[in-house]
C-alpha cells in the first residue's frame, strides 16, 4: 500500500489559489484507516482555512476537508473495527479533498444502509457537532423545543432531521420564504424568514416567548440577546459560530433571570477522545435512524475535485440548501 498515487487539492499560500496536485497516499496510522474517498463534504471552516481564517492545527493535515465517504483500502495494525473494503465515512483532521484520506477508526462509521456516498460524505461533520452541542452540551431531550438559527445550512437540515426523530419540537430561521417552506417539510414546526420577520416576535404571537428551551445559534452578533428573550428558563443556548459577529451590546439580565446557559464549542479543536465519545453514543443512540434513512442529509450540488474553487464560490454565496460535496 505505499503506492498509491494520491490526487488532492492543494492551497497556494501566496494567493490562496486552489489546484490539483498529485503525491503518495499517506500510511495509517496503528488505528487509522486509509479511505479510497468516494466524496468528500465541503463545509465554511474549509472557506476560512483558505482565507487563512482557521489554521489546521500542528498535527492535522494542511490539506482542506474534514469529511468523507469511501470504501478502506489500508487499515493500521490495531483497526479492530473494519477490514479492507468496507463502506465508510468518517471524519478526518484535515485532508478530505482528496482521492485517499486518513481518518481514525474512532471517527469512522458504517455507510447507513439507505446512504448514497454524497449524503455519507455529508454526514459526520454535521453529525458529530449537532451531536455534541444540541445532545451532549445542551441535553436536549424528547418533547423539548429548540431553535435553530441557519436551518437551511447543511448543520441545520441536518440538525432539523435529527432533532425531529429524537422527539423535540423544531423552530427555525432562514432567509427566504423558499428555504423556510423547504426547512418545513424536515420536520421543523415554523421557520421564520429574517430577512422579513422578527423571530423574537414570532415566536411570541405563537405564546411561545419565553417558552424555547435549546437555542442552537451560528450567527452570533444581535441575535445572543435575542436569545435570551425568547429563551425558556433554564434554557439552553449553544453558539457554533458567529456570522454576524463575535461582538454584541447585550443586556445579561435575563441570564441570571432565567437561570440560562449560555455555552460553545468548536468540533476541530476537540480531541481525538471527545471525538470518538461522540461517535459510540451516535453510534448506540441514532445510527438506527440514519440506517434506515428517516434522517439524511441534504444535498444542495455536488462538484467535481478539480472544481473546488467553484464549489467555495457556490457555499460562499449562500443560496444553497442543505450541504455541497465534492467527487474526486
Amino acid at each position: 500500500m505505499t503506492d498509491i498515487t494520491r490526487r488532492y487539492v492543494h492551497l497556494d499560500e501566496n494567493d490562496r489559489s486552489l489546484s490539483l496536485r498529485e503525491d503518495r497516499a499517506p500510511l495509517p496510522g496503528a488505528e487509522e484507516v486509509l479511505i479510497e474517498v468516494e466524496a468528500c463534504g465541503v463545509n465554511r471552516p474549509d472557506l476560512m482555512q483558505r482565507q487563512g481564517l482557521y489554521p489546521p492545527p500542528p498535527d492535522a493535515s494542511p490539506i482542506m476537508g474534514l469529511e468523507v465517504a469511501g470504501r478502506v483500502v489500508a487499515c493500521g495494525e490495531a483497526v479492530s473495527d473494519f477490514e479492507i473494503g468496507d463502506k465508510v465515512c468518517a471524519l478526518t483532521h484535515g485532508g478530505g479533498y482528496a482521492s485517499h484520506a486518513i481518518a481514525p477508526q474512532t471517527q469512522t462509521l458504517p455507510l447507513p444502509s439507505a446512504y448514497s456516498m454524497s449524503e455519507a460524505a455529508a454526514l459526520p461533520e454535521g453529525l458529530l457537532t449537532i451531536w455534541h452541542n444540541l445532545f451532549q452540551r445542551a441535553r436536549l431531550a424528547s418533547g423539548e423545543r429548540v431553535l435553530i438559527h441557519g436551518g437551511a445550512s447543511g448543520i441545520g437540515t441536518l440538525g432539523i432531521a435529527i432533532c425531529k426523530a429524537m422527539g423535540a419540537e423544531v423552530y427555525s430561521t432562514a432567509g427566504s420564504d423558499k428555504k423556510c417552506r423547504h426547512i418545513e417539510t424536515l420536520g421543523a414546526t415554523k421557520a421564520f424568514n429574517y430577512r422579513e420577520q422578527d423571530f423574537v416576535q414570532e415566536l411570541d404571537a405563537l405564546g411561545l416567548r419565553g417558552g424555547i428551551e435549546v437555542i442552537l445559534d451560528m450567527v452570533g452578533g444581535d441575535y445572543i440577546g435575542r436569545n435570551f428573550e425568547v429563551a425558556a428558563p433554564e434554557g439552553r443556548i449553544v453558539n457554533i459560530a458567529f456570522q454576524r459577529g463575535f461582538s454584541a451590546e447585550v443586556n445579561f439580565l435575563p441570564l441570571l433571570m432565567k437561570r440560562l446557559t449560555l455555552t460553545g464549542s468548536t468540533l476541530r479543536a476537540q480531541s481525538a477522545v471527545q471525538k470518538g465519545r461522540m461517535v459510540r453514543e451516535i453510534h448506540e443512540r441514532l445510527f438506527e435512524f440514519l440506517d434506515r434513512g428517516e434522517v439524511r442529509p441534504v444535498i444542495d450540488r455536488e462538484f467535481g475535485l478539480h472544481e473546488a474553487a467553484d464549489a467555495h464560490a457556490y457555499l460562499d454565496s449562500g443560496v444553497h440548501v442543505g450541504k455541497v460535496v465534492l467527487r474526486p
